[in-house]
């Protein structure tokens, strides 16, 4: 973290608040958000409605190709707004202030 930024992915569950899978990268691509989803996908369900920002990797072809084909819907909730992913938004809070801010 030290030499740059990392991202995270992040698929969870939405009735039952547990993380699915997860993935970090270097760069801000739609890769390894859709590798986070195949993952998902593989191991627990394929969704029925993908809630999520609108970061660019969420409006790639591969992206919703992906969710397409597993025959999930998406949901995207408008700017600013963070209701819709309320705990994923509480995730990466967390993860801010307990593993980033007090270790950087």
């Amino acid at each position: 973290m030290r030499r740059g930024l990392l991202y995270l992915a992040a698929i969870m569950g939405w009735h039952i608040r547990m993380y699915r899978a997860w993935r970090i990268s270097n760069t801000l691509d739609a890769d390894f958000c859709v590798e986070a989803l195949s993952k998902a996908i593989y191991r627990f369900w394929p969704p029925d409605i993908m809630s999520s920002d609108q970061g660019s990797q969420f409006n790639s072809f591969a992206w919703t190709d992906r969710l397409h084909r597993s025959g999930g819907r998406i949901s995207m909730d408008g700017k600013g707004r963070y209701l819709e992913n309320i705990y994923i938004e509480r995730l990466m809070r967390t993860l801010e202030y307990e593993c980033v801010y007090l270790h950087a």
